[in-house]
């Protein structure tokens, strides 16, 4: 019989299970309860924290208030609020949290309207339906890292 594998999406990679039988394909996914899972999401997450910082060195100071942007070169509103986004632990923040890191930043933006923007295009979304959370997509994430950090310490 040809080996059983099973692959899971999750917020910070992809899970492999495997085995000879269905009943060990199950067994093993026992294993993978909340507990595991939310251990290994804690511990990416922080050395994906840390690395971000070293990333973030001249765009964006963490203070204990939450992510300044510090960055010379102009930004647009789209590319502001996907940085404190990406600054903030989970990529996650109300509108609220938003504007008053981005106020703090000085940068003056329509808040709601960019946020309703970036959704549409993919780059964030609502983890809760109703609730006032908005959280960076992969998306999101790999267009800051990939086109918006390079452009900012370019300069």
């Amino acid at each position: 019989m040809p080996r059983i594998t099973l692959s899971i999406r999750t917020p910070f990679g992809e899970v492999m299970v495997s085995g000879e039988t269905p009943s060990e394909v199950l067994d093993a996914l026992e294993g993978l309860d909340q507990g595991f899972m939310g251990e290994v999401n804690e511990r990416v997450s922080d050395l994906l924290a840390t690395q971000a910082k070293d990333n973030l060195k001249g765009v964006v100071e963490i203070g204990r208030d939450g992510p300044v942007l510090i960055t010379k070169t102009k930004v647009s509103h789209y590319e502001a609020i996907g940085l404190i986004l990406y600054c903030i632990r989970d990529h996650q923040a109300s509108s609220r949290e938003i504007t008053t890191r981005l106020s703090a930043s000085g940068k003056k933006v329509t808040v709601p309207a960019r946020l309703h923007e970036m959704r549409r295009r993919g780059h964030i979304f609502k983890p809760v339906d109703r609730a006032p959370y908005y959280k960076l997509s992969t998306r999101g994430v790999k267009w800051i890292e990939e086109e918006v950090l390079p452009k900012v310490k370019k300069k």
